[in-house]
């Protein structure tokens, strides 16, 4: 059984950073790609950040600001956020393609959420 679990959030003052963290326990062959998707009430989901063996990518509202970064060896994907605004104020969620034997496919697994809350 693959949990992931997220750590991290909080309530940070305009300016100031975070860095969530999403680990993935149980037995795992591989990590494809990860990333991170973030909702704020009455919005629609925003992909914020993903990782990929080809590179990572970043939405515009977040670059410059956001890095995404992977520890292959500890199965654990952060998301380093800097110069927060309010408007980056959401339900942060990760993501990780995982291949749990050689012979599987890559799955998708979700982490369960982190409250972000930047605010003065």
């Amino acid at each position: 059984q693959v949990h992931l679990v997220e750590s991290g959030g909080g309530l940070v003052q305009p300016g100031g950073s975070l860095r969530l963290s999403c680990a993935a326990s149980g037995t795992i062959f591989s990590i494809s790609n990860a990333g991170w998707y973030r909702q704020a009430p009455g919005k629609q989901r925003e992909l914020v950040a993903a990782i990929t063996l080809a590179g990572t990518n970043y939405a515009d509202s977040v670059k410059g600001r956001f890095t995404i970064s992977r520890d292959n060896a500890k199965n654990t994907v952060y998301l380093q956020m800097n110069s927060l605004k309010p408007e980056d104020t959401a339900a942060y969620y990760c993501y990780q393609g995982l291949r749990l034997t050689l012979a599987t496919t890559v799955t998708n697994y979700w982490g369960q959420g982190t409250q972000v809350t930047v605010s003065s």
